[in-house]
């Protein structure tokens, strides 16, 4: 198979690969996708990010198949919390008093605490052993971790951008990753949010003006790219 290939349907212009892309999967969590987690908790219906599960799970076969790297990000707290700071795990407290918060325990366990069920990844996106694990404490996947060392290491330059939420977790990524020198592509139907509208505008705003932060497509697409 060749490494280099053009996604020729990509938005806003064609993406064209060059050498090996890695995949970047974010915050496929339990907390996040199933009833009961941390976004339920919130109010969200967590029902909208399951059409991104399959998209993704096609991606990963593909990537395994053809050893490109894979990446699997989990935003997680130390037990003690001493790694998450007050803003993040108080914000909107005094007008939602009694919600569950990060470190409370809920149905599946501590929210967003490592090592609880709630905050593993869901059983059909189980990263395999040979596949890195960023363990992060932002929004972003490069704040506070060794992705970029591990990224530059394996001469990585383009990366696949798959996950929740699209306009959080995702293209804080996205754009941490731009702001390094990569080339970046999200796969539509690979992310989703519990807001379709800021979904839609996420992709709009990252292919803006000539792709001023990456580029789209759909899954399918990207992979039929690749000529066997």
């Amino acid at each position: 198979m060749s490494k280099s290939t053009t996604v020729k349907q990509a938005k806003p212009f064609e993406f064209k690969i060059k050498g090996n892309p890695c995949l970047i999967i974010i915050d496929m969590q339990k907390d996040f996708i199933e009833p009961k987690g941390f976004g339920e908790s919130l109010g969200n219906d967590v029902s909208l990010l399951e059409p991104c599960i399959q998209p993704i799970k096609s991606l990963l076969t593909f990537f395994r198949k053809h050893n490109f790297l894979v990446v699997h990000t989990k935003e997680t707290h130390n037990p003690d919390l001493t790694d998450c700071f007050d803003a993040k795990r108080f914000r909107g407290e005094d007008q939602n008093p009694g919600q569950l918060k990060i470190g409370d325990t809920g149905p599946m366990g501590r929210i967003l605490i490592d090592g609880e069920i709630g905050n593993d990844f869901i059983d059909d996106l189980k990263p395999m052993k040979n596949e890195m694990i960023i363990k992060k404490q932002g929004k972003g996947a490069f704040y506070n971790t060794n992705l970029d060392e591990y990224l530059q290491k394996n001469n990585i330059n383009q990366l696949i951008f798959t996950g929740v939420t699209t306009e959080v977790c995702v293209q804080t990524s996205i754009r941490e990753a731009n702001d390094r020198g990569y080339e970046c592509l999200i796969i539509e139907d690979a992310t989703e949010s519990y807001f379709p509208e800021f979904k839609q505008s996420t992709i709009d705003m990252i292919t803006a003006q000539g792709g001023i932060v990456g580029w789209s497509c759909d899954s399918q697409t990207f992979i039929g790219s690749f000529k066997e």
